[in-house]
């Protein structure tokens, strides 16, 4: 089969592997589409990451598509059923999965792979993170499910309340899919129990990014105002102006640059909550005031990751259709064409690419 190796920093070969058989209590995909994620274009750029791999490997990590193939010990599933795949499982057995804390599991079990013909599907998640696929969901919004549990693990992190005015910093794919998660008051979402009125905003977001481009998709998933950084001279001084002065009461940093997440915390109200969502480079650090720590009361949170809770509620959320997701959706792409989709998000020219193996 044809499938793409990340070998080092910007180096992303395709080549011919040998096509996955399954052993017992695994399945193989025909990849129906993967979509790429802000996380690979990082991991492309560092030519790695401290959890997820290591190269040479295959590539990518958001997926759906159809069981073509079950090892020994299988029930549940058959071939032809179309499914999302989520690219880790906890281990349910170590000391934090037996605190509820599954992203912190000790043996975390990553897969990679899905910028590829077909994809493996390890035991541990297909015995928990493995899901059908909803009727009449297409494979390019499932295969969005990974991100955006991250998003609902993170929102939902975040302590966020009906009227509360939030920052995000960061207008990638995950700064949007927070903005739309916290403006409409879906993240803690669920098929049976939604949060808000789908017409009235749940809280105040306001967006900073540096692409007007994306800046008018946030507008369009519910933003309150978005703006420009590169057009302010001070962003945590427009966030005061915008707060009354006090600040925000919950800031999300979903860039991964250790100035930013510095920015996030000057742009907080005392009492606040400060997300520091998105993965720095290995070994960066920040500078923090203890005098604003301590007497501001901040709550500061690194956040990672998701859970097998937020995968369900993220493909529910998903199918509902209740936030025009797609969106994010720059188009499709041939699995030939991955090196310039990498290059078009390295310049920003698109959000999120849908990687369609049979796309002519």
């Amino acid at each position: 089969m044809l499938a793409a190796l990340l070998y080092g920093k910007e180096d992303l070969r395709l080549e011919q592997v040998d096509d996955p058989t399954p052993v017992e209590g695994e399945v193989i995909i025909r990849v129906g589409a993967a979509t790429t994620c802000g996380t690979d274009l990082k991991v492309w750029r560092r030519g790695g990451h401290a959890r997820m791999l290591k190269p040479p490997t295959l590539f990518g990590h958001e997926v759906a598509g159809e069981i073509v193939a079950i090892g020994e010990g299988i029930t549940g599933w058959q071939v032809g059923d179309r499914v999302v795949a989520n690219n880790s499982a906890p281990c349910m057995d170590c000391f934090f999965c037996k605190k509820e804390e599954y992203s912190l599991c000790h043996n975390l079990l990553f897969n990679n792979g899905t910028f590829a013909e077909y994809l493996k599907i390890p035991a541990a998640i297909v015995q928990h993170n493995l899901l059908p696929i909803p009727n009449g969901l297409p494979y390019e919004l499932a295969a969005m499910t990974e991100p955006l549990a991250c998003v609902l693990h993170g929102a939902a992190r975040s302590q966020v309340k009906a009227g509360d005015r939030v920052v995000v910093l960061g207008d990638g794919a995950i700064g949007l899919m927070f903005v739309a998660t916290l403006a409409s008051g879906k993240e803690g979402w669920n098929s049976q129990q939604p949060t808000a009125n789908n017409q009235q905003p749940f809280t105040e977001v306001f967006l900073f990014g540096g692409s007007d481009q994306r800046l008018q998709i946030g507008e369009k998933l519910g933003a309150a105002k978005t703006f420009n950084y590169k057009q302010i001279e001070d962003v945590s001084e427009r966030v005061k102006q915008l707060t009354d002065g006090w600040g925000a009461d919950v800031v999300i940093e979903a860039t991964g640059v250790p100035s930013v997440w510095e920015l996030a915390i000057a742009c907080a109200r005392p009492g606040a909550t400060v997300n520091l969502f998105g993965g720095c480079p290995r070994d960066t650090t920040i500078t923090v005031s203890t005098e604003q720590l301590h007497y501001s009361e901040l709550t500061l949170k690194g956040v990672f990751h998701n859970t097998p809770n937020s995968v369900r509620a993220a493909l529910n959320l998903l199918a509902s259709c209740t936030i025009p997701f797609e969106l994010l959706i720059s188009g499709a792409q041939p699995l030939q064409n991955l090196a310039q989709v990498f290059e078009d998000m390295k310049q920003r020219r698109v959000v999120k690419v849908a990687i369609v193996p049979d796309v002519l």
